[in-house]
């Protein structure tokens, strides 16, 4: 392991399980909760955009509880569960440049 990695290894280490805000070597900045580490990559659950959540979602369907109840015909684990929040995204340590700790609020 270079010594670069080296020490971006030990600061993701320091905080695992922490909202940071990644920087990469090409300028990419990502912000997301780091989940795991190992010698190579740093594992990141990202947040979804709510925008982007809205555009897959029919505005105009609106769904009859008394009918159906609140998990559509089917019930739950059939795809009408809670839209995901969280996208997973793995980087090489080589690649990273920055990390800073953001505040969750």
């Amino acid at each position: 392991m270079k010594n670069d990695s080296k020490k971006m290894y030990e600061q993701c280490k320091k905080h695992m399980h922490s909202y940071v805000l990644i920087e990469t070597i090409e300028g990419a900045r990502i912000d997301g909760i780091i989940t795991g580490l190992d010698d190579e990559y740093v594992y990141m659950a990202v947040p979804i955009d709510a925008q982007t959540q809205m555009t897959n979602v029919s505005r105009d369907v609106e769904h009859d509880y008394r009918q159906f109840g609140p998990y559509g015909w089917y019930g739950p684990g059939f795809g009408y569960g809670p839209p995901r929040r969280f996208r997973r995204v793995v980087l090489p340590l080589a690649a990273l440049a920055a990390l800073s700790l953001l505040a969750w609020y």
